[in-house]
């Protein structure tokens, strides 16, 4: 699979949601406490990314 969500446990306990794209991390969220917590987040990026406006900083 080219791209993917994962969740996983970090070195200090907490989960955490990745986008990967060819293997290659793109981004991570926040720690959550909870597995629950971090398939949300997982579920709220899904739903609302594809719709998410782009700001230019630079």
């Amino acid at each position: 699979m080219a791209h993917q969500f994962e969740i996983y446990k970090d070195k200090a306990g907490e989960f955490r949601a990745r986008f990967k794209y060819n293997s290659e991390v793109m981004f991570s969220s926040e720690g959550y406490s909870s597995k629950a917590s971090a398939k949300e987040a997982v579920e709220s990026m899904k739903s609302n990314g594809p719709s998410a406006e782009v700001v230019d900083n630079s």
